[in-house]
């Protein structure tokens, strides 16, 4: 079994390898893949002075979603019976990744992802949480799923599953990939996972506006076949009033 853990990078040079240090490095057969998208500092040069097996370089950053396309795609190549995505913020326990490939090896599942305790994430502002709960709470309606985390991006794919998934927006992979799963009816469950301290604010937002466009626009691709955009759109309204007006990012 040859297992590849993938780790999307964009000026990560500062805390890569604290994130590599903590990936197992005691299974046989264990391979790292960095995506670099586009990074404009030395995130390369730390991720092949550590060592990882593979680089997958893109000259000027195309999104979080086609940096994980690209990563699979290798990852294939390079004859990956399982596939870990993981994020290069260490913002997961990597630990966990026992856990995430397990259910695959036992054969419950193709696809595995990492629940976070958003509720008990402290840097986790409450609209934040709010938003994070809606999210899952829409894919699981568009998928006919029941992943309670639908945004997290600590997860598992074993081969066949990663040969069928393909991924059209170009804003984040976390959210089509649940519902094409769930349309084709790939095995896939989640696991509780934990979390580490915060160690920089996150990448693919940087206000509570700038977030709740994208994701909009990615959730109204994943819904468009049938859920009713008014009862959504309504939910999400009442969510951000209830929340207030600030959103720590």
């Amino acid at each position: 079994m040859k297992l590849i853990i993938q780790v999307p990078c964009y000026n990560e040079a500062e805390t890569l390898e604290i994130a590599l240090n903590d990936l197992p490095k005691q299974i046989n057969g264990i391979e790292y893949l960095n995506i670099n998208g586009g990074s404009k500092d030395n995130t390369v040069e730390v991720a092949r002075k550590w060592g990882v097996h593979y680089v997958v370089n893109f000259k000027k950053n195309r999104g979080l979603a086609k940096g994980f396309m690209a990563g699979l795609d290798a990852c294939l190549r390079n004859g990956a019976d399982i596939i870990v995505n993981t994020d290069a913020d260490n913002q997961y326990v990597a630990d966990d990744i026992e856990k995430l490939i397990r259910s695959i090896i036992n054969g419950e599942a193709d696809i595995v992802i990492g629940e976070r305790p958003i509720d008990q994430t402290e840097h986790f502002s409450p609209l934040k949480k709010r938003l994070q709960h809606f999210g899952s709470w829409v894919v699981i309606k568009a998928s006919k799923s029941e992943i309670p985390d639908a945004p997290s991006g600590f997860r598992t794919y074993s081969r066949e599953a990663a040969m069928r998934l393909n991924v059209t927006n170009e804003y984040t992979y976390t959210l089509e990939t649940i519902v094409q799963a769930g349309r084709e009816k790939i095995p896939m469950i989640s696991v509780p996972i934990r979390t580490n301290s915060e160690l920089r604010p996150s990448q693919l937002f940087n206000s509570m506006m700038g977030y709740v466009k994208k994701s909009m626009l990615t959730i109204w691709d994943c819904i468009a076949d049938g859920i009713c955009i008014h009862h959504i759109v309504g939910a999400w309204l009442c969510s951000t009033r209830c929340a207030g007006r600030h959103w720590r990012t």
